[in-house]
């Protein structure tokens, strides 16, 4: 097995949301894109506070997978700068890991 960790990003608006998490399943590069509406993202960005309301994206998939997904992600998206960070998944039920695994392309021998 290759690792498997967790990605987040967040976006606009539902809209984007769609549109990232169905780039990324449908090419691979994540088995599962979880939309998560109504977040609340309170930041400093060039010296001014800003309170925006945003959409977070969760993205499972393989470790190796990692760089792909985050410049597809960086390619589908609207910020200058966005949040592209991953998680490593220290455990997890190891039928959906190998589900993971299946998703993104990884054939078991």
């Amino acid at each position: 097995m290759d690792g498997h960790i967790v990605v987040f990003t967040t976006v606009t608006d539902i809209d984007a949301a769609v549109e990232l998490a169905d780039a990324v399943v449908n090419e691979g590069l994540a088995a599962c894109c979880n939309i998560v509406p109504g977040l609340r993202s309170i930041y400093i960005w060039k010296g001014e506070r800003y309170d925006e309301d945003e959409v977070l994206c969760i993205m499972k998939t393989r470790a190796g997978l990692f760089e792909e997904l985050k410049a597809r992600i960086l390619q589908l998206h609207s910020y200058e700068v966005p949040e592209v960070i991953a998680v490593d998944i220290k455990a997890g039920h190891v039928d959906y890991l190998n589900w993971v695994d299946s998703a993104t392309g990884l054939k078991k021998s």
